[in-house]
């Protein structure tokens, strides 16, 4: 049965094997309501990415550009991340995985951090991603974007140059996110479900310009300034709600379990990224239950661009079917206005959970001292969710970016730290093919640590100095662990897991430690911007670790 499954999907049974051992029988349950906002909660009032319990959800943009997040600060996007690089046509626009889902800790979380950690501890998502065409997006040089191909790629830093960092044409980068069940329920919180996983399609935009010239107020005042196009993985592949953020509602953000596609934790899933006529498009089979759901970026689901406007009164779309932006993938295929160096890419998002045992229901801020500095209140405990809110175990928490890294995310709560009873099952992965079974020739991990380390963050220090790279350190300071990739398996069995360095059948472990695996020596990239006499320049950011291999281990 389960080869007839992976048979489907075209894949090699050893990986199918692999894969499958590690899985028992999978956890089912009912989901619990998920109620909807008012207009007055809606995301989609103030911007999606500008909600505090959804910025965790965006793209990292540089610290070279005006800072988007909640309160129009910066929101500490911790992503681990593990990069694929292929110099062969397709592989930077057509990519498959297959991923099984993690099960939860067997022993049930406690409010005062004894129990079990859950994975909405540890990530409010993980992703998979890919740089698309947004010819509204930064850096708004031109109105133009050819999809699938290389000759999109500038990143030179010299304004001279005809491939300057500047001249390139808009970007967007897309996240197909994963959401752990079991907490505060979305739209307002980061769960679809009290025991199941679900999915969302993501497009993040930046609008701005290298001068730092942001859109119009009444787009910034509605969408923000990195805008998003959201649609959960539906059954039939129509969106259940406009995905544009000007026409978005509370259903747009809202899980329905009559539409959209709702996983168990355990399921085997095999995940199709690729682009279409009508849009890029996912596809995401689950060969446990035998299920499918899929979400197409087109007109049809009402994706759209937000015009670039600035001096305009009103804010503004342009229906848009996104298509991937290259043919290939590198360190050259980047989306340059992201702190990060990358196009294909697997991703977590980290550092967004402590623990809080009595919310401030008026402001969402904690009233009770912080377990990791004992502080009360402490700055970073924002965006928190009672017991009350939980879908499955009462546990209150906040989702603010953990600036000072005491949280679980920074504790040896990761697979592979302390006792399998404790803590979650990883996620694992299989590296992505391309064009049926292409393998990428290498692989890179890279992490932006240093962008979580600048000083106006608050956090602990010593801080990172963006210009020079000095004080940027790994693993972040205050830190106790910081999770890394290890493999699973070996030849086409070979499988990516993300925690310690004992999880149970691990192989390869790129040195077993954050350090080891992701470099200390900061990653330097050229950012358009102007100089002060307002004419193309370039300034180098130290915002990421980075490490690539010669080759791909998996």
């Amino acid at each position: 049965m389960l080869w007839k499954q992976w048979r489907l999907a075209i894949t090699a049974p050893a990986v199918v094997l692999a894969m499958a051992g590690t899985a028992a029988a999978a956890v089912s349950g009912a989901a619990a309501a998920s109620p909807a906002r008012t207009a007055a909660q809606n995301p989609y009032k103030w911007g999606f990415c500008s909600d505090i319990s959804h910025a965790a959800n965006c793209t990292d943009v540089s610290n070279q550009y005006p800072n988007v997040g909640w309160g129009g600060s910066y929101v500490g996007h911790d992503e681990p991340s593990l990069l694929f690089y292929s110099n062969r046509p397709g592989s930077g626009n057509n990519d498959t995985y297959f991923v099984r889902l993690p099960k939860e800790a067997p022993v049930q979380p406690k409010q005062n951090g004894t129990g079990g950690t859950d994975n909405f501890m540890l990530h409010p998502a993980f992703w998979l991603g890919m740089a698309l065409c947004d010819t509204q997006s930064f850096p708004n040089y031109t109105s133009k974007c050819s999809p699938d191909t290389d000759k999109n790629i500038f990143n030179s830093p010299n304004p001279a140059s005809p491939h300057y960092i500047g001249k390139h044409p808009g970007t967007a980068f897309m996240e197909m996110q994963f959401y752990p069940p079991g907490w505060a329920s979305m739209a307002a919180g980061p769960s679809c479900s009290a025991r199941q996983w679900c999915g969302a399609l993501n497009i993040d935009s930046y609008s701005s310009n290298p001068a730092g010239v942001s859109n119009n107020a009444a787009c910034v005042n509605t969408v923000g300034t990195e805008y998003v196009n959201f649609a959960f993985i539906t059954k039939n592949g129509k969106a259940q709600a406009p995905a544009n953020p000007l026409q978005a509602t509370a259903a747009t953000y809202t899980p329905d379990r009559a539409k959209d596609l709702f996983m168990n934790p355990g399921d085997i899933l095999a995940v199709s990224l690729f682009d279409t006529p009508t849009g890029f498009r996912v596809n995401v089979n689950d060969l446990t239950a035998h299920t499918s759901g899929s979400m197409t970026a087109s007109v049809a689901n009402q994706f759209a661009e937000v015009d670039f406007q600035p001096k305009a009164a009103k804010c503004s779309i342009t229906p848009y079917a996104f298509h991937p932006m290259y043919s290939t993938s590198s360190p050259n295929t980047r989306v340059p206005w992201a702190a990060h160096s990358y196009n294909i890419a697997f991703s977590d998002e980290i550092g967004h959970f402590e623990y809080c045992a009595k919310v401030n229901t008026t402001n969402s801020t904690c009233s009770t001292p912080d377990p990791g500095d004992g502080k009360n209140p402490s700055p970073d405990d924002i965006g928190c969710f009672s017991a009350a809110q939980s879908l499955l175990y009462p546990i209150g928490g906040c989702t603010g970016a953990d600036n000072d890294f005491d949280g679980p995310p920074y504790l040896k709560d990761w697979p592979g730290t302390t006792s399998p009873r404790l803590t979650a099952e990883p996620y694992i992965f299989t590296s992505p093919t391309f064009d049926g079974f292409r393998q990428y020739s290498r692989v890179a991990f890279e992490t932006d640590m240093p962008r979580i380390e600048y000083a106006n963050l608050g956090g602990p220090g010593p801080y990172c100095d963006p210009s020079t790279g000095k004080n940027c350190v790994n693993p972040p300071p205050g830190a106790k662990f910081y999770p890394f990739y290890t493999t699973r398996g070996l030849g086409r069995a070979c499988l990516w897991q993300l925690g310690g360095a004992s999880i149970p059948g691990t192989r390869l472990k790129f040195g077993g430690s954050s350090r080891t695996e992701y470099g200390t020596s900061p990653l330097a990239l050229p950012y358009a911007t102007v100089n002060s006499k307002g004419q193309p320049a370039a300034q180098y950011k130290y915002e990421d670790f980075r490490r690539i291999l010669g080759s791909n281990p998996c």
